[in-house]
């Protein structure tokens, strides 16, 4: 399985310190069987058990210091690629713990949707400002409106005609779960072209393939991790070798401690890369998680953030880090940014929110199958 981009810094350094095409080939790429969706719904159960922490609990699990560098690239990435006012999709939102970040970068807009009906439902919780550990939180300044559904199902360009175009989709962690088969990766990416307006930026975070394939085949057997982490393939991949013509539903087995415990599936970039350009969707960048630190912690306003966030402790008392095995974990994922071919028009984005609410009910929540 070829390369889509260089390879990032060794994970020996250990933790740092203080044109449109929106549907090509017609509906028949969008066909799936039902094991595919019974995968799908075992990752939203997953999800849906999954409790909201308090602060105590959270600051004792294993992987605090990881989950905190989760948080500073995903802020990184909204700074980066957000403006004032901008109208968000949040494809797989979970239980809306990006909101905040949104808030901070005054956004005008946000449509949230996730498969999980449990995560929904924690994540209204959270934007009204209900939920325990955000009870002294004022409220949000932008309005949402929230949705369940399978959004590598789903055609959401119907669904959501009245409110896009979008200035910025976002898929946090996510996107490997459509790449399951061909035809959940083309919905995929054919919602985010058709959602997001001529210029509009698509960000993300996801495994890095070539660093979850390289340790595949250093390791004795089918099985690697470390005290945080596990990964394990299937026999069927014990020659450790994948067909280029077959580069969906490599799936494998993925355990992080305190976050998740279920199937999950390779994603090669060139792939990827490849299958966006068909929608439009052309690369900006992609850079591993150690790559990506090092080249944004030379920016104060990010040393600033770091320090804030606590991934690295906070510079002055607090001498707190990632452990070598978080850092390693961090390698295990990439993020990366596409944008939409086009000249960007942003004369339609303000008029079209009024459907969105400064405070979401149970009645308010939009299912869709």
């Amino acid at each position: 399985m070829k390369r889509g981009y260089q390879d990032s810094p060794s994970t020996s350094l250990g933790p740092p310190q203080s044109r449109a095409r929106n549907n090509p080939g017609g509906d028949s790429q969008f066909l799936e069987d039902e094991s595919m969706k019974i995968f799908a719904r075992k990752v939203a159960d997953h999800y849906s058990a999954r409790t909201n922490q308090t602060l105590e609990e959270r600051e004792a699990s294993p992987i605090i210091h990881l989950k905190k560098l989760n948080n500073w690239i995903k802020s990184v990435l909204i700074q980066l690629y957000t403006r004032q006012g901008d109208a968000v999709l949040d494809l797989a939102c979970g239980k809306g713990g990006d909101l905040i970040k949104w808030d901070k970068a005054k956004v005008g807009y946000y449509v949230g949707i996730d498969i999980a009906e449990g995560s929904i439902e924690d994540c209204r919780t959270r934007y009204n400002g209900d939920a325990a550990h955000h009870m002294h939180r004022k409220k949000f300044t932008f309005p949402a409106r929230l949705m369940s559904g399978d959004c590598y199902e789903v055609t959401l360009d119907r669904v959501l005609a009245e409110d896009a175009p979008f200035d910025v989709c976002s898929c946090q962690f996510a996107l490997h779960y459509s790449w399951s088969t061909k035809a959940r990766a083309r919905r995929a990416l054919a919602n985010v072209s058709a959602l997001l307006r001529p210029g509009g930026t698509f960000i993300g975070t996801m495994p890095d393939a070539n660093v979850i394939i390289k340790k595949l085949r250093e390791a004795e057997g089918l099985a690697f991790g470390n005290s945080v982490y596990s990964i394990h393939f299937d026999e069927e991949f014990s020659e450790k070798k994948f067909k280029s013509s077959s580069p969906f539903d490599i799936k494998y087995k993925f355990h992080l401690e305190d976050a998740v415990d279920c199937p999950e599936w390779i994603v090669p970039f060139h792939v990827f890369k490849s299958l966006a350009e068909e929608y439009d969707l052309e690369l900006v960048f992609v850079k591993n998680f150690h790559e990506f630190v090092h080249e944004y912690m030379k920016k104060p306003v990010f040393v600033e953030l770091m320090c804030r966030l606590g991934a690295l402790g906070d510079g002055n008392q607090d001498r707190s880090t990632l452990s070598p095995d978080e850092w390693e974990a961090a390698y295990l994922y990439l993020a990366y940014v596409l944008r939409k071919r086009g000249q960007p028009d942003r004369t339609e984005i303000n008029g079209k929110r009024d459907r969105g609410l400064m405070h979401i009910s149970k009645e308010d929540i939009m299912y869709v199958r």
